[in-house]
């Protein structure tokens, strides 16, 4: 008998066994091994398919000589293990070089800033006394805990961060419930809540200010007066609340965009066969819906808490940080000490703890998001 072996990509390994040397029959026997990654020439595999050979053979091979059919057949395994290792090498392009100038410029951009901001943190560096000079280690670390301003705008920095967070996700979640059902004109009502999110954080800020919360040509001031009350300053007398309003309006939309996404993605099924077993619409959303948007919460919790550790526009345009330091937050200090104070190295100080507290953040909450996704 002769054997023909052919090879083809992928790896397709075929024998064909012809009747040779005046042998009657002209039964021709075809294996096709298809080798789905590169199979060694002693390999479980590679005995597999010499047994289903040797059955298929049975008697028909030359004179028994079954090791000269092994042989053969382990010798084109290895000639084919080794044509797929030279066709990898010549399909193969090593791409990561490539990769190098964006890398190198991302570095950069990212260890230039804070490489300059550690230096200043260690310096004597004040733009309204040029001769206050030398390195200060942590001295300017250790005036930055012993004031009190630095204190009160952490604590500020953690109220603004919560409260937007508890109203972003309620109302985002209540949004994306209530948006989810059928009802004329959906399409144009989701469009409206999500228009919000594409407005400029200054601008938004002005809108509020001089549109909605203006104690004389506001609509709330009017609504005020229409119905007999006193207007209020609200920038003046609740500053705090005034920003996280203004805030939090501009992040429901993006709690609402991704909690309304998970919630199509829910089992319609599930719901119906709760429906059947009587279960009424509160308890499908605290036992069915609010269970399956936990994950989406979770990363709506983690992306708004890094955005928000940095708010500033908002205090900018409205409150200036004041009344006193009601708003404050940390972001502000650090411009107010940076750009209004001109002491550079306290400002640095302040901003290396910004940065490490963000980190601290982002750790715990990506530990949190990556714990849920592994039990569901």
């Amino acid at each position: 008998m002769r054997a023909v072996v052919s090879k083809s990509y992928p790896l397709t390994l075929t024998l064909t066994l012809t009747p040779i040397n005046g042998e009657e029959g002209t039964e021709r026997l075809q294996i096709e091994y298809r080798l789905l990654s590169v199979i060694p020439a002693r390999s479980e595999a590679g005995k597999d398919v010499f047994r289903t050979l040797s059955l298929l053979r049975g008697e028909r091979s030359p004179g028994g000589r079954s090791s000269t059919w092994e042989g053969f057949f382990m010798t084109t395994l290895a000639q084919t293990q080794i044509a797929a290792k030279l066709r990898k090498k010549t399909r193969e392009v090593d791409t990561r070089p490539l990769l190098w100038p964006s890398v190198i410029v991302l570095f950069l951009w990212m260890i230039v800033p804070l490489a300059m901001t550690l230096y200043f943190s260690a310096i004597r560096y004040n733009l309204l006394n040029p001769t206050l000079t030398g390195f200060a280690g942590f001295e300017n670390y250790a005036f930055l805990f012993e004031d009190p301003g630095f204190w009160t705008s952490l604590w500020n920095t953690l109220v603004l961060v919560g409260s937007v967070l508890i109203v972003t996700v309620v109302l985002g979640t209540l949004f994306a419930v209530l948006y989810n059902q059928e009802f004329f004109g959906r399409g144009v009502a989701r469009l409206l809540v999500i228009a919000p999110f594409f407005v400029m954080p200054t601008v938004s800020a002005l809108v509020w200010k001089n549109m909605m919360m203006h104690p004389v040509y506001g609509l709330i001031a009017s609504l005020q007066t229409l119905v007999g009350l006193q207007p209020t300053d609200w920038f003046t007398d609740y500053p705090m609340l005034s920003v996280i309003v203004i805030v939090a309006w501009q992040w429901v939309p993006f709690a609402f965009l991704i909690l309304l996404t998970a919630i199509q993605s829910l089992d319609v099924e599930q719901k119906e066969a709760a429906r059947i077993d009587g279960a009424g619409p509160v308890a499908m959303f605290f036992y069915i819906i609010l269970p399956h948007l936990s994950r989406s919460i979770s990363v709506v919790i983690m992306i708004e808490t890094i955005f928000l550790l940095t708010i500033f526009a908002e205090i900018y345009v409205t409150t200036a940080g004041g009344p006193g330091t009601a708003t404050t937050n940390l972001a502000w200090l650090i411009y107010s000490v940076g750009l209004l104070q001109f002491d550079v190295g306290y400002a640095s100080a302040g901003g290396v703890i910004a940065v490490i507290l963000a980190n601290v953040v982002a750790f715990f909450l990506v530990r949190t998001v990556s714990r849920n996704l592994q039990q569901t």
